[in-house]
């Protein structure tokens, strides 16, 4: 299976990440190809992974957790980090878990009210019994959010281009 995005895939999620409530009617009417395509290149999509959710963006800080946190966890190697990534998983403020490389074995970003709220949660990950130390940053801007519409741009110019990068 190609796990290529061409043109007409990028501008596919190019117009339902700026506009999601477009639906595939109007997707179709302003990109100028058919309902059924719009509709096939979208379940392609999702069924492929590269789009992962129709589901809408919350941002944390409007929905009263203005507050970001990136916790670094050493852990205790014994179980492996599936009981840890249960436990995390099980702490609606955290919203992200990562295995990483480096001195550190895990990266969490957390979300909170205040700083104090921040504190317990901080205190609530730790209670696990392998994590053995934890070392935390907070968030005091954000320039760039995650984004992923300029990556699929690019894919869809290189795959276009015959698998050569774009030339400015």
């Amino acid at each position: 299976m190609s796990h290529t995005v061409d043109d007409l895939d990028a501008r596919i999620i190019g117009l339902f990440s700026q506009r999601p409530s477009v639906g595939v009617l109007g997707a179709s009417r302003e990109l100028g190809v058919a309902r059924g395509t719009v509709q096939a290149r979208l379940d392609r999509l999702l069924d492929r992974g590269v789009i992962a959710s129709m589901a809408p963006t919350i941002d944390p800080g409007a929905a009263g957790y203005p507050v970001t946190a990136y916790c670094q966890l050493q852990i205790r190697q014994t179980t492996g980090q599936t009981p840890i990534a249960a436990h995390l998983a099980a702490i609606p403020e955290v919203i992200e878990a990562h295995t990483i490389t480096g001195g550190f074995d895990m990266l969490v970003v957390v979300v909170a009210r205040d700083n104090a709220d921040l504190q317990q949660v901080i205190d609530t990950i730790v209670e696990h019994e392998q994590i053995e130390r934890a070392s935390s940053q907070i968030v005091l801007a954000t320039h760039v959010t995650r984004r992923t519409l300029p990556l699929v741009e690019a894919a869809a110019a290189r795959n276009d281009n015959g698998g050569r990068p774009r030339r400015s």
